[in-house]
């Protein structure tokens, strides 16, 4: 089955090239996008059940053999990512056709829309599959050049403001990245990540350092953890509402993902463990401490972006199989409820005219089903048992608690108290947005009216990702299975390896 391996890039690029031959005819491009879509999803959804059936699924792109050529490889760990990053882009794309339809441009959309969405979602699961640093590179650009495109859409001033602040960050982590590949090529003649697990370990030890520090630099950018994080809360509310889900829920977890994998495959002597500690920590609690203060609920679901990106870092730093299960777990639910919080905040700018706290109120009363859209993913966010939040920070905490160390419990208990504070900030949000009374200057309509200011391809895919946020908590028993397979595949390094290289890594 490894022929399918290639497809999650491939059909994505497909589809962005007939769209943009399509730009005077909107409906086909709509038909083009969510068949493309559809298709990576059921591909992704296979590739999860081959690997965890039969191990990581690997092919050399031309047919060229590594380390000469460029390899994808498909394991545990990044079929998940593909799953549920697909599952995610295909929602927010029906929701971008609702808000189209709804804002009257359904018939003349941005034609440019559709095509720069699946090079976004290109970019991004070519990331996910590559197992070579420079095409990791070239996912990583791909995704970002989409995105330069879709944060600027509509050419108002904040967003060309806050996309030229997203730009000079992004360029200056893509010339680190750079910068670390020209050295990683120069000390160890490859970059094949298979083969550099193997020749890293024969570098001097200052070497490695450097090396490693500065991938990490370069990833902890594009993951926006502290101090590294402070563009994300400027940049992502100013785009419009589908464009802010799928930056909120995927780009920042592509960075953690890459973190995950070069400091498993290529660095797992551990050596700067208590700097990735420290980092978890900052970002937790800096960032949710930043969310308490927000009066705008796009840019406090930003700050508690950043600062749950802190409880993934902490699986990466325990570097244990519970640790880096827990991370892995969260990551997927994060991606879900995140895109969910971001795609109901349009809604709630939609019925209630705004996302500032101090316009809001009485939405629990004037749109019920926008408050239960809002609600549970709200309290999965913070934590609340039995969501997906509770168990997936259940299991990172328990992996802490496991470990011995002051640095180790400092994080397990800044981890409790974000998660108070999350609860503390949303909490907040419900009592200003849905409980108080309506501010005067709210819209006021009647029931019908008010489908028409929810529109069903809006509120449709919201309901779909709650749904699906839901069904993580159902099947989390099964879910932790593969993702401690993942991570036991992650801590070994063999079955990688040995996928890409089975007669030994030259």
């Amino acid at each position: 089955m490894s022929f399918l391996v290639p497809l999650p890039v491939i059909i994505p690029l497909l589809g962005a090239a007939l769209t943009l031959m399509m730009a005077r005819r909107a409906a086909a491009q709509r038909v083009v996008s969510l068949t493309a879509l559809t298709a990576t999803l059921a591909v992704s959804i296979t590739l999860l059940v081959v690997t965890v059936s039969n191990g990581p699924q690997v092919v050399a792109v031309g047919g060229w053999a590594p380390p000469v050529g460029i390899v994808l490889v498909a394991d545990k760990l990044a079929a998940l990512m593909l799953v549920v990053s697909t599952a995610v882009t295909l929602c927010v794309l029906v929701y971008s056709i609702g808000q189209g339809f709804a804002d009257g441009d359904g018939e003349t959309p941005l034609s440019i829309f559709h095509p720069t969405y699946l090079a976004l979602t290109a970019g991004v699961t070519n990331a996910f599959l590559s197992g070579d640093l420079f095409n990791l590179y070239v996912g990583f650009e791909v995704l970002l050049v989409a995105s330069y495109v879709l944060l600027t859409l509509g050419s108002t001033e904040n967003r060309i403001r806050a996309g030229t602040t997203y730009v000079v960050v992004s360029l200056l982590s893509s010339v680190i990245f750079l910068s670390a590949l020209g050295l990683v090529y120069a000390s160890t003649g490859t970059l094949n990540m298979a083969q550099l697990a193997g020749r890293f370990d024969e570098l001097p030890d200052n070497l490695r350092l450097l090396l490693q520090g500065m991938l990490l630099l370069a990833f902890g950018i594009k993951a926006a953890v502290f101090p590294l994080g402070a563009w994300l809360p400027d940049s992502y509310p100013t785009a419009p509402a589908p464009v802010t889900a799928v930056f909120a829920g995927l780009l920042t977890k592509v960075g953690v993902y890459a973190i995950i994998r070069t400091e498993t495959l290529l660095f797992p002597d551990g050596r700067i463990r208590d700097v990735l500690l420290v980092i978890s920590l900052l970002t937790m609690v800096i960032g949710i401490l930043g969310a308490v203060a927000q009066s705008d609920i796009k840019r406090l679901l930003s700050f508690t972006l950043i600062s749950h990106i802190g409880y993934m870092l902490f699986g990466v730093a325990l570097a244990t199989e519970a640790g880096l299960s827990g991370a892995i777990f969260y990551i997927a639910h994060h991606i879900t409820i995140q895109t969910t919080l971001f795609l109901a905040a349009g809604l709630v700018e939609r019925r209630g005219g705004s996302t500032a706290l101090e316009r809001l109120g009485g939405l629990g009363r004037i749109a019920p089903f926008l408050s239960i859209l809002f609600f549970i993913p709200a309290l999965n966010l913070a934590g609340i048992p039995p969501f997906s939040g509770f168990l997936g920070k259940l299991g990172l905490l328990q992996a802490g608690v496991d470990e011995s160390g002051v640095l180790v419990w400092a994080v397990v208990a800044g981890g409790v108290v974000t998660s108070l504070l999350t609860l503390y900030a949303i909490g907040r949000v419900w009592n200003l947005a849905f409980w108080r009374t309506p501010h005067p200057e709210m819209p006021r309509d009647d029931d019908d009216e008010d489908s028409v200011l929810l529109p069903r391809l809006m509120v449709a895919p919201t309901f779909a990702l709650v749904a699906f946020s839901i069904a993580l908590t159902v099947v989390a028993g099964p879910l932790f299975e593969i993702t401690s397979e993942a991570a036991a595949d992650l801590i070994s390094r063999t079955p990688y390896i040995e996928a890409v290289f089975p007669d030994g890594a030259p």
